[in-house]
């Protein structure tokens, strides 16, 4: 993700669209690095867009730098800092003259704004944010160009390239870097093509504002190689990637900007202010990007608003599920542990036919031993072959006869026992392992409260109550439902909970069952509701099993499905466990692009 040149560009026209002409309300500084504006706007922009007043966060976090506008309230301190009582005391009640972004495609959004000073004379000040990562800024200058105060103080002792302090001269660190918007064809040639290095990385390398992913968004849109050395393009390539460059700069110019967010295996991963042909689905794309979707945003407060909230939740709930994980994993390594060495005793134990066979055989000729052999040999009546039988010389061939008959007894009872405890501890390891999969797909705390329960359950974890008179939490997770291209209702499971939920209570005995074949993953039910099911109906739910298994990284995935009325789930199973006979099967790719998601 890149917060470039291009999304600030976005940000200026939608603060300039509506801001323009509009009084500053409220000043206040939510956090240490953090501004909340207010702005009452003016009549004809209220006309237009429906809104009285809009508020504007501009945010300086070395983190996370934001400028957007918001709905939401934060607390201020109740003493203000002191450069919040400053702008209060310059620009409350002034009048936003303009917003512009200086230097072509900086990292930089001014807001010029009219007020009356001290003596009622008509003067302006200006606000700056600059949104460059660790060395971003909120500056208060004058007309004049001279810095009256900053959120952060940059002495020469920190930056000795620019001072940001009272008193000394505004301007804008030099990048090295050329303007986008203004460049030309020749220009172009000059920066980017005579450079020995990848041609995306000639592209941003040369140019303010534009991110490693636009760049490689501009080399796609030509159909060049972005990883090609730039010098080394020929006339044809160097014509399609300055078109494709001159494309997005017009957009840009004319502010024709199209937000939207890529998300990739439901995740947000990336937002843009214009259309990425990069991450689009309209042609044919490799397995790589087969899970990758793109949703348009009105615009790009919303998306901001929109990503981040999004991109906070797939964090915190990979923050909430790592006890949970430490615990299966845990688990999983003790029953494969267990399981291997339950394999191990149970090879062994396959000589007690052999013991069985000695006893047999000195039952019948153990006479004939001389007293105080080690050994005999004698003739198996069973295989006509002789076989040679080691003795205890202190005991009689009777009593030799009968050590070998209780040790075949002991690994009889051995091998009985270990059948059973082979069974639990693969069964075990299928159900740590689905729940693996489980908390791979999980995208809310509900999720993860469903699959504490399944843990609970099992004995994995002790079991606690939440909420008032010590009830249990109410679980309000729900399986993903997605509509086939023909107007299937396909439901997912996301845990093993839901995996018997879904098979054996939603889905009828005439409905579709699929599971990825051998390997964890979501049982899916194609309901039919009596309907004959088309084949591309089929494909999609074997692709969404697939999908929703530990085999969504692979090429194709082998998928089973069969009638719901021919799957059964054995007395006294693990929850998601279940067996069948017959079945057919497809070899499918896990994309979904093509599906909608209805709920979850």
């Amino acid at each position: 993700m890149a917060f470039d040149g291009i999304t600030v560009a976005n940000l200026t026209k939608d603060f300039s669209d509506q801001l323009t002409g509009g009084r500053i309300y409220k000043i206040a500084q939510t956090e240490s690095d953090e501004l909340s504006i207010t702005v009452k706007l003016s009549y004809e922009a209220a006309e237009k867009f429906g809104l009285k007043q809009q508020k504007l966060l501009l945010s300086s976090d070395a983190s996370l730098p934001l400028a957007y506008f918001t709905e939401d309230s934060k607390p201020s301190p109740m003493t203000a800092p002191n450069f919040c009582m400053l702008l209060r005391k310059h620009i409350q009640n002034g009048r936003i003259i303009s917003v512009t972004q200086p230097g072509g495609l900086e990292r930089i959004i001014r807001f010029e704004i009219e007020h009356l000073d001290e003596m009622g004379d008509l003067c302006h000040k200006f606000l700056i944010i600059e949104i460059m990562g660790k060395y971003s800024n909120i500056i208060f200058t004058d007309e004049k160009n001279i810095i009256i105060d900053s959120i952060k103080h940059i002495p020469a002792s920190v930056s000795s390239v620019r001072e940001v302090l009272p008193g000394r001269e505004y301007f804008i660190p030099s990048q090295d870097k050329e303007n986008p918007l203004t460049t030309n064809a020749d220009e172009f040639s000059s920066c980017v093509l005579s450079k020995g290095m990848p041609l995306f990385k000639a592209i941003y390398s040369s140019y303010t504002g534009i991110s490693p992913i636009i760049a490689q968004e501009i080399c796609y849109r030509a159909g060049v190689d972005a990883d090609k050395s730039a010098i080394s393009l020929d006339i044809n390539e160097s014509i399609k990637i300055y078109r494709a460059f001159d494309e997005i700069m017009v957009l840009v110019k004319n502010g024709d900007f199209s937000p939207c967010i890529i998300y990739e295996n439901g995740s947000p991963k990336e937002f843009s202010s214009v259309k990425m042909k990069l991450y689009s689905h309209s042609e044919d794309t490799s397995d790589t990007n087969s899970s990758l979707n793109i949703c348009e945003v009105k615009d790009i407060s919303s998306l901001i608003t929109k990503f981040y909230a999004e991109k906070s939740v797939v964090t915190r709930i990979r923050q909430k599920s790592v006890d949970l994980r430490k615990i299966v994993q845990t688990a999983l390594e003790r029953n494969v542990r267990k399981y291997d060495l339950q394999l191990k005793q149970m090879k062994d134990s396959e000589k007690k036919d052999k013991y069985r066979t000695y006893g047999e055989l000195l039952t019948v000729y153990g006479y004939s031993a001389e007293p105080g052999a080690d050994k005999i040999t004698v003739n198996d009546y069973n295989t006509g072959k002789d076989v040679t039988i080691t003795l205890d010389p202190t005991l009689t061939p009777s009593q030799n006869a009968k050590k070998y008959f209780d040790k075949y007894t002991k690994l009889k009872r051995t091998a009985e026992a270990l059948e059973e405890q082979i069974k639990e501890s693969s069964e075990a390891i299928e159900q740590l392992e689905s729940i693996q999969n489980a908390l791979d797909i999980a995208q809310k705390e509900a999720d993860l409260a469903q699959i504490r329960q399944e843990l609970v359950s099992s004995g994995y974890i002790k079991s606690h109550t939440t909420g008032k008179n010590g009830k249990k939490e109410k679980i309000t997770s729900k399986p993903f439902h997605y509509r086939s291209s023909d107007g299937f209702d396909i439901y997912v499971g996301k845990n093993n909970i839901q995996n018997d939920e879904l098979t054996f209570k939603t889905a009828n005995g005439g409905d579709w069952w699929f599971h990825a074949k051998k390997i964890p993953g979501s049982h899916v039910v194609l309901l039919t509701g009596g309907k004959d099911v088309p084949d591309k109906a089929f494909e999609e739910a074997a692709a969404l099993a697939a999908f929703y298994s530990k085999g969504k990284l692979q090429e194709k995935v082998e998928i089973d499905y069969l009638k719901r009325k021919d799957v059964k789930k054995p007395n006294g199973a693990k929850p998601g466990f279940v067996v069948y006979y017959t079945n057919y099967s497809m070899a499918i790719a896990p994309d979904i692009s093509s599906l909608k998601l209805i709920s979850d």
